[in-house]
């Protein structure tokens, strides 16, 4: 009722107002008829402003037909056929319920199913060479490429290299097509203008613009990451779509995303056009990419491997094992050897090592200097070409009676066995846990020196702290992999 009355008692209000304004001779209309606009014009900026102002439209209008989306339509195998997205997690008991819903053939077994993947790409030559991403092909054999205009053509797979993400296509044209080219990354400086263009969540040409965030980041993508990040919006389907600079050149290919919720939240990668240029060549050329191989495995140099090594600072990379007639093996090359230039580069950092050695060309000698002893040391390496399946040397086996050896200054116990040195037990609190020793463990050097028992590890340590050294270098090894750890030795 409360509510009524307060109606009746808003209409009421009304008519006495409408009825006084007749009593009067006033116009019965709203007070706010004759009310103006917003004075928006006086507010907009000058020409001068609008010039100072970015805009891309121009610079869209003329990259735009270079762009285009990726069609790959597959046939996943029944033993690679995953669930598709669920709303809830692995292991719920509605799992099962949409896997039994799957389609199955007569014998009750799960039948292949159709898939189908979208991408972006880009058109780099007047003939139909496409780039885009290895994962947007993938395995797929029927791909469809879409120009801006609509137009479907079929296209065909020249090559890809998973190492990096990157693959190349081809369509048939009787006409040349639009096409853009690749720029300089090099030249990239974190906050410049950028340009993403691709087929989000498969709505066709859809341009973003952003900066770029940073660069030389590495995302656990492969051995050879260094993508530029951009604040452009990224999404699915924006794979193997091009990253423009304010020219108009591709400076990047997408590639990647950061994101809790699988949506663009400001953190996109891209692969810098100074790594695909020369992929996409080997790829048009070959269909693979053939890469330089030295045969050495190695890690990063922290800086208790720094104080160990009586390095200077933490730089370059420590060789952790050297592969069997590999050209470091042949070269000299050993074990402890930390890389610190490659033809005249300075070798910061594993990525360095691993990028520069990938980029020499097979059959080439290249000068290296490593750090051996206390001192540099130049080595004359040939490289190899980086083989399908490189197997590292495996360590010698050393034989032995069984014996204990207790070493308080690293925290760990010993064993002797048929493998070698083993680490029996580690102390909780001590470095070596810390630093992820973990019982199993095979010591192989001790301060450069090879142990071939238990003794050898107390020496070594030993003579470190006679040295006045805060930690010891050992070099350890876990199925087929080793690594070098610097444990620091507890004071008694």
């Amino acid at each position: 009722m409360r509510n009524g009355r307060n109606t009746t008692l808003r209409l009421k209000a009304l008519a006495l107002t409408t009825a006084g304004a007749l009593a009067f001779g006033l116009p019965a209309t709203s007070a706010f008829a004759e009310t103006a606009p917003l004075d928006t014009q006086s507010a907009a900026p000058t020409a001068n402003a609008l010039e100072r102002l970015p805009s891309f439209a121009d610079l869209v209008e003329k990259v735009s037909p270079a762009v285009v989306s990726i069609r790959v339509d597959e046939e996943v195998s029944a033993e690679n056929s995953n669930m598709p997205d669920l709303p809830f997690p692995p292991g719920s008991p509605f799992e099962k319920f949409f896997r039994d819903l799957q389609p199955q053939g007569p014998d009750g077994q799960r039948r292949p199913r159709h898939a189908t993947a979208l991408g972006s790409g880009f058109l780099i030559s007047a003939d139909g060479y496409i780039v885009t991403n290895n994962h947007v092909v993938g395995d797929g054999k029927d791909i469809t490429v879409i120009r801006d205009d609509g137009t479907e053509m079929s296209a065909k797979l020249i090559g890809k290299d998973p190492k990096t993400d990157l693959s190349l296509v081809k369509v048939e044209s009787k006409k040349p097509l639009p096409y853009v080219v690749f720029g300089d990354s090099g030249n990239v400086r974190v906050g410049d203008w950028v340009l993403a263009v691709g087929n989000p969540f498969g709505l066709g040409g859809t341009v973003t613009t952003g900066i770029v965030s940073a660069r030389g980041r590495e995302i656990g993508a492969g051995p050879y990451d260094d993508f530029i990040q951009i604040d452009a919006s990224i999404n699915k389907g924006n794979s193997g779509g091009p990253t423009f600079d304010v020219h108009g050149n591709v400076v990047g290919v997408n590639t990647a995303i950061f994101s809790p919720t699988g949506g663009s939240v400001g953190i996109g990668f891209a692969i810098p056009s100074s790594i695909a240029k020369n992929v996409i060549a080997q790829l048009k050329k070959d269909g693979k990419v053939t890469r330089g191989w030295l045969g050495v495995t190695i890690q990063q140099v922290d800086d208790d491997m720094a104080a160990s090594l009586s390095l200077d600072n933490a730089r370059g990379a420590l060789v952790a094992q050297v592969g069997g007639e590999s050209p470091a093996e042949a070269a000299g090359i050993k074990t402890g050897d930390v890389i610190l230039n490659v033809n005249g580069q300075k070798m910061e950092d594993v990525r360095a090592v691993s990028r520069t050695v990938a980029d020499l060309q097979p059959d080439t000698d290249a000068e290296i200097i490593v750090w051996r002893d206390g001192r540099e040391k130049t080595i004359d390496v040939e490289i190899g070409v980086f083989p399908e399946n490189p197997q590292m040397a495996a360590a010698a086996e050393t034989g032995g009676e069984a014996e204990t050896a207790t070493t308080e200054a690293l925290g760990l116990a010993l064993a002797e066995s048929p493998d070698g040195v083993v680490v029996k037990s580690v102390n909780p609190d001590s470095d070596a846990a810390e630093k992820g020793v973990r019982p199993g463990d095979v010591i192989v050097k001790v301060s450069g020196r090879d142990v071939k028992k238990s003794a050898d590890v107390v020496s070594g340590v030993e003579e470190a702290n006679k040295a006045g050294k805060s930690s010891v270098l050992l070099l350890l090894r876990s199925q087929d992999q080793q690594r070098f750890v610097a444990v620091a030795l507890e004071k008694s």
